[in-house]
């Protein structure tokens, strides 16, 4: 795959082992939520290491001091439905009043083309750090998409995380928006005949909801 300078995977321990355990077939519903979750707030505190803080003035028990902290209401976060929202929790582990947008979106099975469903977007989600998540990054389509909409109202801070990626997915997500910062924790090795991702995990979305 061609190097892109706005492509990020990690090599943390912590999350090969917890994509061993989500990639097994027989792990539950129940355990691969709680898995995405977790993977999803080790990808927040790595990929925040540009992010902006401002000081503020805290008193501890023996002196005033300066210290700085992310501002409030100057995050938000976006996942892209449905499977998406199996990542929201882990992104509000590290930011708990971070807004929530929704972004809809389901592929078409003949053409693995993205088709727009819904869009419900937070009050001035220009002026934030947008997280946009999906679990898996395969044609990269929809986040094109997604990113898409979101530069069109705007946005000019945006973060894009995937636990799971196909090199075509990335590759295309790279090269149509080199502004946005591509966090991934795993890259696979590529897509087979229906679009999936191989070795992946198999459907995000029917995991973490118990659907077929």
């Amino acid at each position: 795959m061609k190097q892109y300078k706005n492509v990020f995977v990690f090599n943390h321990p912590l999350i090969k082992h917890k994509i061993a355990i989500l990639r097994d077939k027989n792990t539950g519903m129940k355990e691969f939520r709680e898995l995405i979750e977790e993977i999803t707030t080790v990808m927040t505190y790595e990929s925040m290491g540009d992010v902006e803080l401002i000081p503020v003035e805290v008193e501890t028990p023996l002196e005033v001091t300066t210290q700085y902290k992310v501002p409030e209401e100057s995050i938000a976060i976006v996942p892209i439905l449905r499977a998406g929202l199996g990542m929201v929790n882990g992104v509000h582990k590290v930011f708990p009043t971070a807004k929530v947008g929704h972004i809809g979106m389901y592929r078409n099975e003949e053409t693995l083309e993205p088709q727009p469903y819904y869009c419900k977007l937070p009050d001035g989600i220009e002026n934030k750090t947008v997280f946009l998540v999906d679990p898996m990054l395969a044609t990269g389509g929809s986040a094109c998409d997604a990113l898409a909409v979101l530069k069109k109202r705007g946005c000019k801070k945006i973060k894009f995380m995937a636990i799971i990626a196909a090199p075509e997915g990335v590759e295309k997500v790279a090269a149509a928006h080199p502004d946005v910062p591509v966090y991934i924790s795993t890259l696979d090795r590529g897509l087979n005949e229906h679009g999936y991702i191989l070795p992946g995990l198999g459907d995000a979305g029917d995991r973490l909801y118990g659907t077929k």
